[in-house]
C-alpha cells in the first residue's frame, strides 16, 4: 500500500512538473519559475520515498534484527536537503529580477496551467498525508507535507501574479519568489528536524505515551503491583515499547508470562506496529512504596 502510494506521488510530481514549466516558458515569470523548481524537488524526493518504502519493507535478517524501517528517514533528509538547494536556486533567479523589474507576458494562459497543476497537487498531498498516518510511514507524510506546502505557495504565487498583472507592480513577481524561498528554507528544516528525530530514537508524542498507560492499566485490572521504566522509540512505521513489570512474590512464572502475553496482544491490537518487550520483575523491585 505505501509503495503504491510513493508510485503515485512520483507519476503525479512529474506531472505536475511538466505543467508549471509549461506555465513559466509562457510567462516568464520568476515566480512561476521559482513554483517549478519547488516541483523538481517533488519529484526527486517521491523518487527518494519509494526507494526508501521499498527498502524499509525488507525482513528482519542476521545484521538488522529490528528491521529495515529507518531507511524511510534517511529519505527525509535527503528531501529536506534537496529543499534548500531549491530554495537557493529561487534567490539566485529572484535577486537580478528584483534589481530589473519588467512585464510579463502570457499570464492569463500560464495562470491557467499553473492552477491545474495545483489542483492535482492538492489531491496528492491529501492521499498521501491520509495514507502516511495511516500506514505510520514517514516517508510517505513528509511527502505529503512537502507537497501540502507546495500547494500553499503556489495559490499565494497565483495570487500574487495575478496582482501584478492588474496593478503593473511587476516587483512583486521577484518578491514573491524569494518569499517562496524562504517558506521552503523553513519546510526543509522541519524535515530534516524530524527526520533526525528519528534517527536519534525519539520516543513516541506523550499523547500516545499517555494512552499506552491507560491501555495497561485498563489490561492489567490490579494484577501487577507496578509498571515502571516505561521506554518508547520510533523506527519508520514502526514502534518499540518496553517496560519493567512488577508482580505480586505469590505469582508463579507461568501466570506472569501468560499476563505478559496477554498485555503484549491487546497493546500491538490496540496500537498498530508497536514491538512490546516486557521484565518481569519481583515484589522487592517495587519502587513506590506499598
Amino acid at each position: 500500500m505505501a509503495e503504491r502510494a510513493a508510485r503515485l506521488s512520483f507519476l503525479v510530481a512529474l506531472l505536475v512538473l511538466g505543467l508549471k514549466g509549461v506555465a513559466y516558458l509562457l510567462t516568464g515569470s520568476v515566480a512561476l519559475l521559482s513554483d517549478a523548481l519547488e516541483s523538481t524537488v517533488n519529484v526527486a524526493a517521491a523518487l527518494l520515498a519509494l526507494f526508501a518504502i521499498r527498502f524499509a519493507q525488507r525482513p528482519p535478517d542476521e545484521t538488522h534484527p529490528f528491521g529495515h524501517t529507518k531507511a524511510e528517514y534517511f529519505s527525509a533528509v535527503l528531501e529536506g536537503v534537496l529543499v534548500a538547494l531549491a530554495a537557493l536556486l529561487i534567490i539566485k533567479e529572484s535577486i537580478p529580477r528584483l534589481l530589473e523589474p519588467k512585464p510579463l507576458e502570457g499570464l492569463g494562459p500560464g495562470l491557467l496551467v499553473s492552477l491545474l497543476a495545483s489542483l492535482l497537487n492538492g489531491l496528492l498531498a491529501w492521499h498521501l498525508i491520509r495514507q502516511g498516518k495511516l500506514l505510520r510511514s514517514p516517508a510517505l507524510t513528509a511527502d505529503g507535507y512537502h507537497v501540502l506546502s507546495d500547494v500553499l505557495t503556489s495559490v499565494e504565487v497565483l495570487a500574487g501574479v495575478g496582482l501584478a498583472w492588474g496593478t503593473g507592480l511587476w516587483v512583486l513577481d521577484p518578491l514573491l519568489a524569494l518569499l517562496v524561498a524562504g517558506n521552503i528554507l523553513l519546510m526543509g528544516f522541519r524535515l530534516v528536524r524530524q527526520s533526525v528525530g528519528g534517527l536519534m530514537d525519539e520516543g513516541l508524542p506523550p499523547e500516545e505515551v499517555g494512552r499506552i498507560r491507560e491501555t495497561l492499566a485498563k489490561a492489567l485490572g490490579g494484577r501487577a503491583l507496578e509498571v515502571h521504566d516505561l521506554r518508547t522509540r520510533k523506527a519508520g512505521n514502526r514502534a518499540f515499547l518496553e517496560f519493567h513489570l512488577v508482580v505480586p512474590g505469590s505469582m508463579t512464572v507461568e501466570e506472569a508470562h501468560r499476563l505478559c502475553d496477554e498485555l503484549e496482544r491487546v497493546l500491538e491490537r490496540t496500537f498498530p506496529g508497536l514491538a512490546v518487550t516486557i521484565h518481569v520483575e519481583p515484589e522487592s523491585e517495587r519502587k513506590r512504596p506499598g
